[in-house]
């Protein structure tokens, strides 16, 4: 995961270069966004996945690429004023902090306009039909359907009277529409059948929903030092969550569960997929 973050990193920094003039403010942002740190468990998701399909790295990186920046935007926006009014990321002050409101707006729709740039050029794929395929798994990942749509119902009123079905639902929208999009992108890239298609989604799926459950124990459990973000937010927000729902306890096991089915998932796969395996395990372990 180290060695593929490194690369990713190396990507982000060739495909978002400094820039000269007044528009060099928001380039600097865009980079301060995505090259300060991070898991890049999504691009990392991607690369990986098509791994199981022999595609050449540099085509994989590039997607995973294009998937880190719609996420750092997310984040960007994330920590808004009008969002979570979030001081810290990653361990440094987020980009509004950093800079202002008005570029961290436009730094986090830099990001999403180029995301898609990327996905639509040849060295990402010479295959205009794999390309369009990429654009749009992306496209509905991120909007209404998925995470935008997820944000809106985290911000709503209703969110604090949400049950079981409720946050999960919001949770695939929110967090796990993108890890969905990872996995899939490596079957797209690869070509792969209806049936490898259908086990990376369900592997996909169960780990968007242990990663959530994870991050929710992480919120409850941990302080603003050790995530490098601040702790005990939704609690503050009285958010309804698979923690306050389920108990530690309850929600603990819950992750184990569907990490247990992430893997077996991956059984059409073989030994190929280990690495998806450890990667499943790792989310519930990890502590930030």
């Amino acid at each position: 995961m180290r060695g593929v973050a490194e690369r990713i990193s190396e990507q982000l920094d060739h495909l978002l270069p400094p820039a000269e003039g007044p528009r060099g403010r928001v380039a600097d942002a865009m980079r301060y966004a995505t090259l300060n740190g991070g898991k890049r468990l999504r691009p990392f998701l991607t690369v990986t996945s098509a791994g199981l399909f022999d595609v050449p790295e540099d085509r994989a990186l590039r997607a995973g690429a294009a998937l880190e920046m719609v996420h750092c935007y997310s984040l960007v926006h994330d920590d808004l004023p009008a969002m979570d009014d979030s001081e810290l990321r990653r361990g440094t002050p987020t980009v509004h902090r950093r800079y202002d409101d008005a570029t961290a707006i436009l730094a986090g729709d830099g990001l999403l306009t180029e995301a898609f740039a990327v996905l639509g050029e040849p060295a990402t794929h010479p295959d205009a039909g794999v390309r369009a395929e990429l654009t749009l798994g992306l496209a509905r990942a991120a909007g209404t359907a998925g995470m935008v749509g997820g944000q809106m119902v985290d911000i709503s009123p209703e969110r604090v009277d949400l049950d079981l079905n409720g946050v999960t639902e919001l949770q695939a929208m929110k967090t796990g529409a993108l890890i969905r999009f990872a996995c899939r992108a490596g079957a797209i890239l690869g070509g792969a059948d209806d049936t490898q298609r259908a086990a990376l989604d369900g592997y996909a799926d169960d780990l968007g929903l242990a990663f959530q459950i994870a991050d929710d124990l992480l919120d409850a459990e941990s302080d603003a030092e050790a995530l490098g973000k601040p702790a005990g937010q939704d609690a503050q927000a009285d958010k309804a969550t698979f923690v306050e729902l389920l108990g530690i306890e309850g929600a603990r096991g819950r992750a184990r569960d569907l990490v247990e089915s992430a893997v077996a998932r991956l059984e059409p796969f073989g030994e190929a997929a280990d690495t998806l395996r450890a990667t499943a395990r790792f989310v519930v372990e990890r502590d930030s």
